[in-house]
């Protein structure tokens, strides 16, 4: 697994320049505005709700004496929560309602590795939104089930310490899942893309932890996390697929049984 997650985090290398030499930016334009808004909409959130949960909450404490310093911490610890929550939602968001713009993407990047023959789409916009929308969900869920044994982790103590660590790499994984599915949407269903993205976690993983830490960059992250990372995940996803003889390819297998076969 460490293999793949620095496999993961390597194509992201030429990323940049490869966007920019088949001219993909203005496939981007729409992605980016959505996911500004989206994360427009989850600070305005935490901004104007902290405010009234911490009002709430604040009734909990009986007495006069610490009232305002306890409302300041709940209100606080409510913005956080809200933040925490909508960072879950906000990658999950972005991806589906952002899969028809980054499917022919995907395809372009695709055709330029693989040459004139490779995997075309035969969906149509609405289906590659629906194919979006469920993978997202149901990522979202998993997550979400996650997520609560992994808190209850973070209260025992001596290795407690790995909760944030689990959280990080879980979230990054189902980051990479959505990047990777962009271009298996193509290859495979939707119960075999769930499959091959089992089988190949640690480049998942790996796309998936450039894809968070870029999320940390105020406004640039939000907006180049799209254009770099479906990219990156496009060719990793390429090179994982088993080889086609009727397709002559300008990347090396990344499948450490492709390489061997060779």
């Amino acid at each position: 697994m460490i293999k793949g997650i620095l496999n993961g985090l390597k194509t992201y290398g030429n990323s940049f320049g490869l966007v920019t030499k088949l001219g993909l930016w203005k496939y981007f334009a729409i992605p980016m505005v959505i996911s500004l808004l989206t994360a427009a909409i989850i600070i305005t959130a935490a901004y104007g709700f902290s405010d009234d949960i911490g009002h709430w909450v604040e009734q909990i404490w009986p007495w006069e004496w610490g009232k305002q310093a306890f409302f300041v911490f709940a209100e606080i610890l409510s913005a956080l929560v809200i933040i925490a929550v909508g960072f879950i939602l906000y990658k999950h968001i972005v991806m589906a309602l952002s899969a028809p713009f980054m499917s022919p993407v995907s395809e372009k990047i695709e055709a330029h590795l693989l040459g004139t023959k490779y995997n075309p789409r035969d969906t149509t916009f609405g289906e590659q939104l629906w194919r979006g929308i469920r993978i997202n969900v149901r990522n979202l869920s998993m997550e979400l089930l996650l997520t609560i044994p992994i808190l209850l982790l973070s209260l025992i103590p001596l290795i407690g310490f790995i909760s944030p660590i689990l959280l990080f790499l879980m979230q990054a994984y189902y980051a990479g899942f959505g990047n990777m599915d962009y271009t298996l949407e193509r290859h495979f269903t939707y119960e075999k893309s769930v499959q091959f993205v089992r089988q190949n976690k640690g480049q998942a993983i790996g796309n998936g932890i450039v894809f968070m830490l870029f999320l940390l960059i105020p406004v640039i992250g939000v907006i180049l996390v799209l254009p770099l990372s479906v990219t990156a995940a496009t060719k990793q996803t390429i090179g994982l697929l088993p080889p086609r003889e009727d397709v002559k390819r300008t990347i090396e297998p990344t499948d450490p049984k492709q390489l061997n076969s060779k």
